[in-house]
């Protein structure tokens, strides 16, 4: 064997790596030559097409789209899904960080049978997704098996602040059937598996009815999923659900902007709340008053700011009876005008203050639409108790 043999790949191996399955006919040298300049121009399809959803990535990555380690972004073909880790931000990835998966190994969860206790099939689901990671480091977003279902190439899921001063109000889906006609709207489901089969169903039903997949869905007190074969579709699709929420807002004279009154910083409350809740408040971000929302509305606020902000007078009987009553600590407190997020690292403390300011941003905009409508207790628990949201919160701390 010439060493040129000895250090070059095979031809049945390079067409694995790269997925061709095309026998030529033709002399062996030449065959090789094919399929190298065919697999080079398949490589370079492919890094075009990740090329394109990190850019969506970056531009729908922006507070006005996500905070923290929210929303999830994807690229497909036929063989492999490319997905946002769980936990990252959209903002800070790269064509390398997206996880890969073998489609045909989601596909497989569609068709299993799960356990009826919440716990064990979330269990059984991670254990699948794990098994489908063909490449990249993390764990995939538990939406994956979602953005698997969706038939385009791109798919680009956030919690917009305007779309969630809709999504979270009483008059929600009203309005967004009146200004969204087109639009797949969904009622609050938990998130995970339920959501991505109950989605799965809702889905095929729409492309029956109109011969296409829906090019956005709005999820109740969660968010919004838009899908596309092109970066302009995916812009176009997000526009067209932007602009006119900002007009409904500004005709119905709604402010998208928090008003947060001016107080000076107080170091001795900071020490009080500190030696009140312990690990717990390790690092503690504050910022003038304004109204915090005093409900669950959607996922990511639970995880971040948690449920319900701790307004009471700082003493330990009323932070011990706040943990008697949650299970935990708060990582929003009210007191002395200010408002104070808490956290075992300075990161996870300036979550929950920002995710404190969105939620009063979304109460907010969700009086233009008959105000806010709070998720229901059970919703709320399973979010509390979710694994997987454990996990979420951990890795973008």
């Amino acid at each position: 064997m010439s060493s040129y043999s000895r250090q070059s790949p095979s031809l049945e191996s390079l067409k694995r790596e790269i997925g061709l399955d095309t026998e030529y006919f033709l002399p062996r040298c030449t065959k090789f030559r094919l399929v190298q300049v065919q697999g080079s121009a398949k490589i370079g399809s492919l890094m075009e097409e990740l090329s394109i959803i990190t850019q969506l990535s970056h531009e729908f990555g922006t507070p006005e789209y996500v905070k923290g380690g929210g929303g999830n972004t994807s690229y497909k073909n036929e063989s492999t899904l490319w997905v946002k880790p769980s936990g990252t931000t959209l903002s800070g990835l790269t064509e390398e960080t997206f996880v890969q998966l073998n489609r045909s190994k989601i596909d497989d969860l569609y068709n299993t049978e799960t356990p009826a206790d919440s716990a064990a099939r979330e269990e059984l689901v991670k254990n699948m997704m794990a098994d489908a990671v063909s490449g990249g480091s993390g764990r995939p977003s538990v939406e994956a098996p979602l953005h698997n279902v969706l038939s385009t190439k791109y798919v680009v899921h956030t919690h917009a602040l305007l779309v969630n001063g809709m999504t979270c109000s009483i008059e929600g889906e009203e309005v967004a059937k009146r200004l969204f006609p087109e639009a797949l709207w969904v009622e609050y489901i938990d998130a995970g598996y339920t959501l991505c089969m109950e989605l799965k169903g809702r889905i095929e039903q729409y492309e029956a009815e109109h011969g296409k997949t829906p090019g956005v869905i709005l999820l109740k007190n969660h968010g919004i999923f838009v899908s596309g074969n092109s970066a302009e579709e995916i812009r176009a699709h997000y526009a067209s659900i932007m602009e006119p929420l900002r007009a409904e807002y500004d005709r119905l004279g709604i402010n998208e902007s928090l008003s947060i009154a001016d107080s000076q910083t107080d170091s001795e409350t900071e020490n009080t709340i500190q030696e009140l809740f312990g690990d717990d408040a390790k690092f503690v971000e504050s910022s003038g008053s304004f109204t915090c929302v005093p409900g669950p509305i959607t996922p990511d606020h639970l995880v971040y700011a948690r449920a319900f902000p701790f307004d009471a007078e700082l003493t330990q009987e009323n932070a011990d009876a706040y943990r008697s009553t949650h299970g935990f600590a708060p990582k929003v407190v009210i007191a002395n005008g200010r408002i104070y997020g808490l956290g075992n690292t300075e990161k996870n403390a300036g979550l929950a203050l920002e995710f404190a300011m969105d939620g009063a941003q979304v109460l907010q905009l969700s009086q233009a639409f008959g105000g806010v409508e709070y998720m229901s207790d059970a919703a709320r628990e399973f979010i509390e108790n979710w694994e997987v949201e454990s996990y979420r919160q951990s890795v973008a701390s």
